[in-house]
């Protein structure tokens, strides 16, 4: 995703330079035509200036050349005129179908609920990140992320009350992590998170992080008498594992995590 919004961005950006070059070049022309207009001018003046001993500036034109140069003139105004409209509507056009193409995409790479990405996005984040990490010879450690007994709040406080929770997780996690990290929404009320330049010992100081402000969002009575939990499983990268391997070891260590459900005091 990010790598294909760079070469659209580039695209764009070519696009708009040539736009500008044409605009550029319409300018060039009435320079120079207004030049030689003046340079005319001024050799018929001089011309009549400068006719015997005497200066004088009595000049005659004939009727049909007068009108002859209005018009060309008049046409040429007229179409530059056109071309600059031209070029800026062009320009415009550019920016906006570039601007509806960016939020299309970004739509389509990012879930509506929780508005982090969704799993559609995770093969290029994680392609991305796994590929930093082999050049840069640096850890990345993947968290896998579950919201103990969710199924309980659907059922209790109705489906509208769920998604605010899983709204409510997914800004948690972002809060929790570095612009140079990512959170994904992995399906239903899994998460996964992508820390950069992070080892596993690293990863338990997010992890905590998280705890604690869950423990808040409890703390405020945001649900009556139920207080969410959340279970994390943390896989360090090792050269040589595939993104499927890292999936599985993250879920492998989560589902270690979880707790025996318990009935939830009335």
């Amino acid at each position: 995703m990010l790598t294909h919004s760079r070469g659209t961005l580039a695209q764009v950006s070519k696009q708009l330079s040539h736009l500008e070059k044409r605009d550029w070049e319409l300018w060039l022309i009435v320079s120079i035509t207004g030049m030689l207009a003046s340079a005319g001018l001024l050799a018929l003046l001089f011309h009549a200036a400068f006719k015997d001993d005497t200066v004088h500036f009595e000049l005659t034109i004939s009727r049909p050349l007068v009108i002859g140069l209005l018009v060309m003139l008049a046409l040429l105004n007229t179409y530059l005129v056109t071309k600059r409209f031209e070029v800026r509507r062009l320009r415009e056009q550019l920016i906006s179908s570039t601007l509806q193409k960016q939020v299309i995409e970004q739509q389509s790479f990012t879930d509506p609920l929780t508005e982090i990405y969704n799993r559609r996005s995770l093969d290029e984040i994680a392609g991305r990140l796994i590929n930093q990490a082999r050049r840069r010879h640096t850890p990345l450690t993947f968290l896998m992320i579950d919201a103990d007994r969710f199924k309980q709040i659907n059922t209790r406080f109705g489906h509208l009350t769920g998604d605010f929770v899983l709204a409510e997780i997914a800004g948690i996690l972002k809060s929790a992590i570095r612009g140079s990290d990512a959170v994904v929404r992995y399906g239903g009320d899994e998460f996964l998170i992508l820390l950069a330049d992070t080892t596993a010992s690293g990863a338990q100081k997010v992890v905590e992080r998280i705890h604690e402000r869950v423990n808040e969002w409890n703390d405020a009575g945001n649900l009556e008498e139920f207080r969410i939990s959340l279970s994390i499983g943390v896989a360090e990268w090792q050269e040589g594992d595939t993104l499927d391997e890292m999936l599985d070891g993250a879920d492998r260590k989560m589902y270690e995590q979880k707790t025996p459900e318990m009935p939830q005091q009335n």
